[in-house]
């Protein structure tokens, strides 16, 4: 089965930025556990913070893997863009967050992109990740 992981802004200082919210591991080096841990899924991996890379990386993707896990970051509350690109795919999104985005600023607890996703999980961690995957098998 072939997953993408998408995320978005910021999502490459992990390990570096607010790691009481965040953690201290790197984004890299938990992708190369998930690998580890799901061996039969084939795992490919892009980061941007860039709103019109993730858009593009959607389209290319969106009608040829089994499924996208996507971390929009900060994009998720303010992209009509992104979530239009969710809508227009046929390859199934699982939307992810790493904190509980309800626990945090008024701004966080509205999405443009859960309408259009298959399902959302947020709020645990980097595990967040690893229960997307789950929900592929």
């Amino acid at each position: 089965m072939k997953i993408i992981i998408i995320n978005g802004p910021n999502i490459n200082l992990l390990g570096k930025r607010e790691t009481d919210i965040y953690g201290d591991q790197s984004f890299e080096e938990f992708f190369h556990i998930l690998n580890k841990k799901f061996p039969n899924f084939e795992l490919s991996y892009f980061q941007s913070n860039i709103e019109g890379e993730l858009i593009d990386k959607l389209q290319e993707v969106g009608y040829e893997y089994d499924g996208i896990i996507l971390n929009a970051a900060a994009y998720t509350h303010t992209s009509v863009g992104i979530g239009d690109a969710v809508k227009a795919i046929s390859t199934p999104v699982i939307e992810v967050h790493i904190s509980n985005t309800f626990s945090r600023e008024e701004f966080r607890h509205h999405s443009y992109i859960s309408p259009n996703a298959k399902g959302v999980i947020l709020g645990f961690g980097l595990q967040s990740y690893e229960l997307a995957l789950l929900s592929f098998l």
